[in-house]
């Protein structure tokens, strides 16, 4: 599916930055730190982030977006890593990133849960994971996002499975999305900064 949605003309989600990610990323994230941006697809994050002089890897199940990922970071004159990879499987690292960027970064249940738990042992003391995803209430509007609940988080799962980090927003909430011809209208969204805490 992934490969045939970006091997669409153009940008399937466009090309500028989630709106969550942009206002937070230089507020939360180590300046020039290591940033590891999961499920990037088309690399507009991890190029938005490289453009502010983070080191960033993307790592996605889809090599036709990574590919777009590398033109679009050409484009503006700076270089991502991307890894193509499945992340029912793909190892974080331990206490390896300066930060973990979550957009939109869909898998079933039992996949979400060992990529979380992971996600905790990979950030650094001090790291900072960014997180925002659609809730099962976004079946209601159906303005982007995956066709199930089953792929979808809530804020008391995502607490549970970030257990030992530090949630410093958390909050289900409504907001207007508006990126490219899939992410287009009022949405129901779990937005989470969470930091690990430092020794």
């Amino acid at each position: 599916m992934w490969d045939q949605r970006y091997g669409e003309p153009g940008f399937a989600y466009g090309t500028e930055p989630n709106d969550f990610l942009a206002p937070n990323a230089e507020r939360h994230l180590r300046a020039g730190g290591e940033v590891l941006c999961l499920a990037e697809g088309e690399g507009r994050n991890a190029v938005f982030l490289a453009r502010r002089g983070f080191r960033v890897t993307g790592v996605d199940g889809s090599a036709v977006g990574l590919e777009k990922a590398h033109r679009l970071a050409a484009q503006h004159g700076v270089k991502i890593e991307t890894h193509v990879a499945d992340l029912a499987d793909y190892e974080l690292g331990v206490e390896r990133w300066d930060g973990i960027v979550s957009i939109w970064c869909h898998t079933p249940a039992p996949v979400r849960a060992r990529l979380h738990r992971a996600v905790v042992a990979a950030l650094k003391p001090g790291g900072t994971l960014l997180l925002e995803s659609y809730t099962p209430k976004q079946l209601e509007y159906r303005t982007g996002g995956p066709p199930t609940a089953a792929l979808m988080m809530t804020l008391a799962e995502v607490r549970e499975e970030l257990a030992g980090l530090e949630l410093l927003t958390a909050e289900e909430k409504l907001r207007e999305v508006h990126e490219g011809r899939y992410h287009d209208g009022l949405s129901a969204v779990l937005q989470v900064i969470a930091r690990k805490p430092q020794p």
